[in-house]
């Protein structure tokens, strides 16, 4: 792809069609440096020698405040400026007219420009002068081209002149990134309202109580002699030049790296004026901001006013690929069934990447676009920019409780640790002829945590969501399994299944504390036998049951045959017969259920005794299993 080709600056001569604007700020020195931000400003450099005794700045009176706020004075010869004035306007009272209809017509606003003057001591010097004003914020466009399967990233800046007045051969960088910055009213005179004091004279409406002690230690010597007072007054007697070469020396100024085509910030060059004035103290607010990502363009750029270009900012190769992304999104309705064609890339500028479109070419095409979010250096992108209906997702979810384990052992009583289990199964049918790599972007539920995830999956942190890899064979269905596991804990009872489970999990685990696996070994010995003594008491119960139900039958039948006269002495005989033989059964199951309900007594109380002194105060941690 020839067109996409890097290049140093591509001029579009885009006309705005906007009206004509006066510029914010005139003035006899050229603009030679334009920086601008993200934030509806920029910061404007002009530059020229001058040995005039004034050099006067024509300043929009909505600018004055901006203008006098960020105004910094870069020297380069050892003049400099002694002050910098303008006049005020102050606020009179404009009759009110009134039209045919009887509204009141509008004052109309006074846009003559503000002289803000600079007072110069007449050498010769060249002058820099910076400040900043109101600019359209630079618009970032992005391009991700595919060449054997190789990304080059490409950023793209569009800058917007409207500023009323020519840009000519100027040195021009966009910030990535929006410095702090605000309107200032430094021009509007403001007298503050002051507190009023009355002095009603000093009266002592009642003598203080002095207090006295006794001393009891030696006075302090006398001062030492000093010779400072000699000193100072010899000070005060130096000239002032000599006063001045006693100070300490003014710091050098900051110099900043050299750019080098990377998005870095680049070194004053040599000889450039400094924005620290010469005795040492401050003397403007630099407009460079530390931290920020700024893009110099290498050669100067001309940009008519009322017109726009698009540059070439970054041109090089990325760490990245294109592939398939399951992740649906409420915009796209087929995205539910369908993956994203996306690209995932990764940002190896060193610069912050801002906001924008991005439009993505393979082998000479063109194959979709997407939106860019803001990226710092060494973050990953992934962006959607088509849709791939040659794949079909289709998603199942099933929930269970799985597992027991041992949490804590404390006064008798059991807690054991359960699972919440949330199972997501994505099937994957592929139509096509060749396996697809595919991306799944699974939501993760809050409060629960991935169980042994696929190799490959990547959690991303503050987003709840996950990206899990899966390769969809050719012409086949494949079942991604994702679990999702959240713990919690529960009161057990010691007979119950799970009390069962948990122990005898923490039983077979050889980290298990010795000493408290041996006593819970015996204790669940007698647990055992009560519970196989307490399934033998419900068989018996049962049995019992079942007899004493047919005993009564074998009564009322001879309650009903004893009324009959003749013919019932033989059925007499074998209803009283079977009767007897139920009456004995009854009391056996009798005596048997006595038996085993003392036997689960006793091993109840043997039980209780030992489980009251076992203390588990921590569980093991689970085995991912």
């Amino acid at each position: 792809m020839h067109h996409l080709k890097p290049l140093s600056v591509l001029l579009l001569a885009l006309t705005l069609g906007a009206c004509a604007t006066a510029p914010a700020v005139r003035s006899e020195l050229p603009v030679e440096r334009v920086v601008i931000y993200r934030n509806g400003v920029a910061y404007f450099e002009r530059q020229g020698e001058t040995r005039a005794t004034e050099l006067t700045f024509k300043v929009r009176p909505d600018h004055v405040g901006d203008f006098l706020a960020s105004l910094a004075v870069m020297e380069h010869g050892g003049s400099s400026v002694r002050s910098a004035s303008f006049p005020l306007k102050t606020r009179t009272a404009q009759p009110i007219t009134f039209d045919e209809d009887g509204e009141p017509i509008p004052v109309p606003e006074d846009t003559s420009l503000v002289d803000v003057t600079l007072a110069l001591d007449g050498q010769r010097r060249t002058l820099t002068v910076g400040y900043i004003a109101e600019q359209p914020v630079w618009k970032p466009s992005y391009r991700l081209v595919f060449e054997n399967d190789r990304p080059t990233f490409q950023a793209w800046g569009i800058v917007q002149n409207i500023s009323g007045e020519d840009w000519r051969d100027v040195r021009l960088s966009l910030v990535a990134g929006a410095p702090i910055s605000f309107e200032s009213t430094l021009g509007v005179p403001m007298t503050p309202v002051r507190p009023v004091i009355t002095d009603h004279g000093e009266v002592i409406s009642q003598v203080p109580v002095g207090e006295s002690t006794l001393s009891q230690a030696p006075p302090p010597p006398p001062p030492a002699l000093s010779e400072a007072p000699e000193e100072e007054s010899a000070r005060e007697r130096a000239p002032m030049a000599k006063r001045r070469s006693m100070a300490a020396p003014a710091p050098e100024p900051k110099q900043l790296r050299e750019f080098s085509g990377s998005n870095d910030f680049y070194d004053a060059p040599a000889g450039s004026g400094s924005m620290v004035p010469r005795d040492g103290g401050p003397l403007a607010s630099s407009a460079l901001q530390a931290g920020a990502t700024r893009y110099d363009l290498a050669q100067p750029v001309t940009l008519p006013n009322n017109s726009a270009t698009m540059v070439l900012l970054v041109a090089q190769e990325v760490p990245g690929a294109s592939l398939l992304m399951f992740a649906p999104e409420p915009g796209v309705p087929d995205s539910t069934r369908h993956p994203f064609r996306v690209a995932r890339f990764t940002n190896a500028t060193q610069g912050l990447i801002e906001k924008g479109p991005l439009a993505v070419f393979e082998d000479g095409a063109f194959l979709g676009q997407g939106l860019l979010d803001a990226l710092s250096s060494g973050g990953e992108a992934i962006v959607p920019f088509a849709l791939d209906r040659g794949l079909a997702v289709e998603q199942e979810h099933t929930s269970t409780v799985l597992s027991a384990r041992l949490s804590r052992i404390e006064h008798g009583r059991l807690t054991i640790d359960r699972d919440r289990v949330q199972r997501t199964t994505y099937r994957l049918r592929n139509g096509g002829d060749r396996e697809a790599k595919v991306l799944v972007r699974h939501p993760l539920r809050p409060g629960m945590k991935l169980h042994a995830p696929p190799e490959g999956t990547e959690e991303q942190v503050g987003k709840g969501t996950a990206l899990v890899p899966a390769v969809a064979p050719a012409r086949d269905t494949h079942p991604l399994v994702i679990e999702e596991r959240q713990p919690f804990s529960t009161s057990a009872d010691w007979f119950s299944n799970e009390a069962d489970a948990a122990v005898k999990a923490y039983l077979a685990d050889p980290r298990a504390n010795e000493g408290l696996a041996a006593a819970l070994r015996e204790a669940w010995e007698i647990r055992n036998r009560i519970v196989k003594a307490r399934e033998s008491v419900q068989r018996l119960r049962t049995e019992r049951d079942i007899v004493s139900r047919g005993a009564g039958e074998t009564r009322a039948g001879l309650d009903a045959i004893s009324r009959s006269r003749t013919g019932v002495a033989e059925l007499r005989a074998r209803l009283s017969s079977r009767l007897i033989e139920q009456e004995k059964q009854l009391a056996a199951l009798n005596q048997q259920l006595v038996a085993q309900e003392l036997t689960i007594n006793d091993d109840t109380v043997r039980f209780n005794e030992l489980v009251r002194d076992l203390r588990l105060e921590a569980p093991l941690e689970p085995t991912g299993t």
